[in-house]
């Protein structure tokens, strides 16, 4: 059941990612990419880490997503400014990549991954250390991982300030 459960989040996680790089509206885009956030939060709890199941729906699907869509609402863009729909080279990259995703998970779900050797759940091997709990994941965002967890913060204010900028000449 947990291998059939995992086959259909990560097909979500495809077909959702698929629609952020086809779709031409924003708001459709941002819209697919909480979904696949969602599909993602559901691998994290086969994973047995249940704190970054709800860390994953709680900041990136809810007060990211939130701060994204606020942006694009804020930049107002008109359908005429979306341009023509055509089909550019990184909209055939993404659907390529699709494609091999969607191939590489087939051929994985259908043969066996090491035949002969015992499966090994490494969930059930990694439970006994606390991974995905609230003390291993504050250790390792905080001691292993200051400078990405800042860098990644900087990032996202030098978006909304260049997504305001912007919005302001329109204003």
């Amino acid at each position: 059941m947990e291998a059939i459960l995992f086959y259909v989040f990560a097909a979500g996680v495809l077909g959702a990612s698929a629609q952020v790089v086809l779709r031409r509206n924003p708001i459709y885009g941002a819209v697919s990419l909480v979904g696949a956030f969602f599909f993602l939060a559901g691998i994290y709890l086969l994973l047995s880490a249940p704190l970054i199941a709800i860390l994953q729906v709680m900041i990136y699907a809810g007060a990211v997503m939130v701060l994204f869509v606020f942006v694009i609402m804020l930049l107002n863009l008109k359908e005429e400014e979306l341009g023509e729909p055509k089909w550019t080279f990184w909209k055939g990259a993404g659907l390529v990549a699709v494609i091999a995703g969607t191939g590489i998970l087939v051929w994985k779900a259908l043969g066996p991954a090491y035949p002969g050797a015992p499966a090994i759940d490494n969930a059930v091997r990694m439970a006994g250390t606390g991974f995905g709990g609230v003390k291993a994941v504050g250790r390792t965002l905080y001691l292993a991982s200051v400078l990405p967890f800042e860098v990644t913060s900087l990032l996202l204010l030098v978006a909304i300030v260049a997504a305001v900028v912007v919005a302001k000449g329109k204003i």
